[in-house]
């Protein structure tokens, strides 16, 4: 008589998040620079619609579909992650300030291109508005940390989630950008890249205060 094998699902449903999250970044998360700009052949119901270039005085204007308020009103989901000393926090440690959450990661284009303009974001809403970018790296500090040294950011601190446990609990694609208002209560949600240190940007922003 045969015993049945065990499998260990946890690779499986990690491969499986880290495709989902490809595909998301190349398909509907688009550089900066081409976000208004989506093939035809490409186009469908849950895609960046095209739109007109970026407004290089105000910054690219947010269309429907990448501005999502549907969630307005709800918590974040209770999954840990790391924070940039190492120490275990969730969405809840940073109630009492509203909150930006970036998601992104190294390998995602687009996610890469805003980072800077994130960084200058982060810089000028210092002391109002957290702002706090967590890499859905599988390889955690082994890529981000040369990633963060390379870029030399002013403000943005390295948080890691190499269980893709926020992505995965929003079913998010990259990057996805989520603001919460200081009682940790969503405000939208931005799916694909944005420039994030400009007039429209600090609009949407304030919607948190």
């Amino acid at each position: 008589m045969f015993s049945r094998p065990v499998f260990n699902s946890r690779p499986i449903i990690g491969l499986v998040g880290m495709s989902l999250l490809v595909a998301g970044c190349d398909r509907k998360s688009p550089a900066p620079e081409q976000a208004n700009v989506v093939a035809a052949n490409m186009a469908s119901a849950d895609e960046v619609a095209p739109g007109p270039a970026p407004d290089e005085a105000t910054g690219p204007a947010a269309s429907a579909e990448k501005l999502d308020r549907s969630h307005k009103g709800e918590t974040g989901p209770s999954v840990a992650f790391s924070a940039p000393d190492g120490r275990s926090v969730t969405l809840a440690s940073f109630k009492g300030k509203p909150l930006l959450l970036n998601m992104w990661a190294t390998w995602c284009a687009p996610c890469v291109a805003e980072m800077p303009t994130l960084d200058s974001a982060a810089k000028s809403l210092a002391g109002k508005v957290q702002v706090v970018a967590v890499s859905q790296d599988m390889q955690g500090a082994e890529k981000v940390t040369p990633f963060f040294a390379a870029k030399n950011f002013t403000t943005l601190k390295p948080y890691l989630d190499p269980k893709l446990g926020l992505s995965l609990a929003y079913q998010a694609n990259l990057p996805t950008t989520i603001l919460y208002d200081s009682a940790g209560k969503e405000v939208w949600r931005m799916t694909g890249g944005y420039e994030w240190n400009t007039p429209a940007a600090a609009k949407l922003i304030a919607e948190a205060s």
